[in-house]
């Protein structure tokens, strides 16, 4: 007995300096955890893909540590080529018993003309906010003038990019439209010009254009860019529906150049991702955003940046954390292998010069070989007759874009707006669009996560953002790009046979998910518009 209490006692003596080694050795341990995870990255401010470079220019010899993406790898049980339950969702855009025809309400001597701002998808949507804008004033709308002097300086007229005979025959019964202002005694008449307000409403119509209207009898509207509100009521958007998905056509030659891109990419492959890189210099020096490229970058952009006198300082950190600045093409990569598509997928890139060139554009290529472009799909030739004409260029990837199973937006832009409206409108078909605000924390912190937590973390990120019905409330974003009142939801079952345009089926939006992750305002100031045009 005595024994075993000295065995106690010995024991006792000799923990009571064993517990406090132990103790500071664990906090020592936690420390160094702690600090592992709050330590910089060793790639300092090289957030994404650039090579960095010092103050001289030259490459640092340190490369970051690809992530492992194995070339096949299921996430997740969803069809990655079709949203979930759009079966049950078609367009429905048909006026109402209550709208009157154009011919009972437009007055004989009152002429609304508008001059566009921007590029090809700005411009498309200032033309249908005209027609609304010409319905609301009971006046007869004169053929928009596109936008010569801006960004992009093309020179082409309405009729050489939309099939005008087609808008004008497609709009009779809802706004009169006419190809030019008539003479007036006999000599051309000159439309008496003015402005309005952004986002003016119906009743803004009224009363600032409508008594000048009714003086003149002639108004021309500049600039006319997102000038009417992105609330109306349900018959005049309507209106907009069938002005911007059944009116607004390309012409013939610019349809069937665009379907033969799109035949030879389903020649290649049952299924096919478009995405719009939109990775250009003028993209990146607008959003003020920083790649790691050193001194050569920020000199590089920000000569660029100069050119738009009404940009504010950028704030490269800020404009990351609020998901304003585009992934990088290696991002765009890792983001789709991790979503499920894996490197057979083939891929067509809408882009024009990409910055940093093929080398920005090599991991990209790396992670999906099958990598293809207008310029590679189509001879120099074939593609003569668009490539002096920025905006016919740009028509030929939206018409690829539409005609996707998966379309990818790297940006805000009018062009993805557009195109996500579009996609909701015809069957909701899968339209990505990437959760900037939370994607940019993975891939700032790739390289302390694994590959599974990495695959977690951007599908997680990315539900709600994939194109399904109903991820967006009817509040969200503007009218072009979620057309909610012109979606509407097959009831039962026996609505299945019905056909689109109905509006019979009840527009049904009360179950929402919400998505606070992303900024669909557009800036109020017109010259800053026009770098999100495409």
């Amino acid at each position: 007995m005595a024994s075993s209490r000295r065995r106690h006692h010995h024991f006792f003596t000799h923990g009571r300096w064993l517990i406090p080694a132990i103790t500071v050795a664990s906090i020592f341990l936690l420390l160094f955890f702690f600090l592992s995870i709050l330590a910089p990255s060793p790639n300092g401010n090289r957030i994404f893909l650039l090579p960095h470079r010092d103050s001289s220019g030259e490459n640092d010899d340190a490369e970051d540590s690809p992530l492992p993406v194995p070339a096949k790898e299921r996430v997740s049980k969803r069809d990655m080529w079709s949203s979930r339950n759009s079966n049950l969702f078609y367009g429905c855009s048909d006026a109402s018993k209550k709208f009157r025809k154009a011919q009972d309400i437009t007055h004989p001597n009152r002429y609304l003309s508008i001059v566009t701002s921007g590029g090809l998808n700005q411009q498309r949507t200032g033309i249908t906010d005209a027609v609304v804008a010409a319905r609301i004033l009971n006046a007869t709308l004169v053929v928009p003038k596109l936008d010569k002097s801006s960004y992009w300086k093309d020179s082409s007229v309405f009729s050489d990019i939309f099939d005008v005979d087609w808008f004008i025959k497609y709009l009779a019964n809802d706004v009169s439209v006419v190809k030019e202002l008539p003479l007036r005694k006999g000599q051309i008449w000159l439309p008496y010009r003015m402005r309005v307000p952004r986002k003016c409403s119906d009743s803004c119509y009224i009363h600032r254009v409508l008594p000048v209207l009714k003086k003149k009898h002639a108004v021309q509207i500049m600039k006319f860019d997102y000038r009417l509100a992105n609330s109306l009521d349900t018959d005049l958007q309507k209106l907009r529906c069938r002005v911007n998905y059944h009116a607004v056509k390309f012409t013939d030659p610019i349809l069937r150049m665009g379907e033969k891109l799109v035949h030879r990419m389903r020649m290649k492959s049952k299924h096919f991702i478009a995405l719009h890189l939109r990775f250009e210099p003028d993209m990146l020096a607008f959003s003020g955003c920083y790649y790691g490229g050193g001194d050569k970058e920020r000199e590089e952009l920000g000569k660029i940046r100069k050119k738009w006198k009404t940009l504010p300082e950028s704030h490269p950190d800020k404009a990351r954390r609020h998901g304003r600045c585009p992934m990088t093409p290696e991002e765009v990569g890792l983001m789709l292998r991790s979503l499920g598509y894996s490197e057979d997928v083939h891929i067509y890139v809408a882009s024009g010069e990409t910055y940093g060139g093929n080398e920005t554009l090599t991991p990209l290529k790396t992670l999906f070989p099958n990598f293809y472009t207008k310029d590679t799909l189509a001879s120099k030739d074939e593609l003569a007759p668009f490539s002096a004409f920025s905006s016919r260029m740009a028509a030929l990837d939206f018409i690829v874009c539409d005609e996707s199973d998966v379309f990818v937006a790297n940006n805000h832009g009018n062009m993805a707006k557009i195109l996500a409206g579009r996609r909701r409108y015809f069957g909701h078909k899968p339209t990505i669009r990437p959760n900037g605000r939370k994607l940019f924390r993975v891939f700032l912190n790739k390289n302390y996560m694994s590959h599974k937590e990495f695959v977690y973390r951007i599908n997680k990120y990315q539900k709600g953002f994939m194109g399904e019905p109903k991820e967006v409330s009817p509040t969200w974003g503007v009218f072009h790009e979620n057309p909610y009142s012109c979606i509407c939801e097959k009831v039962d079952n026996s609505t299945q046979g019905e056909v689109s345009n109905s509006t019979s089926r009840v527009e049904t939006f009360t179950r929402v998910t919400k998505t606070t992750d992303y900024d669909p305002d557009t800036p109020d100031d017109p010259e800053v518009d026009v770098l999100l045009s495409d």
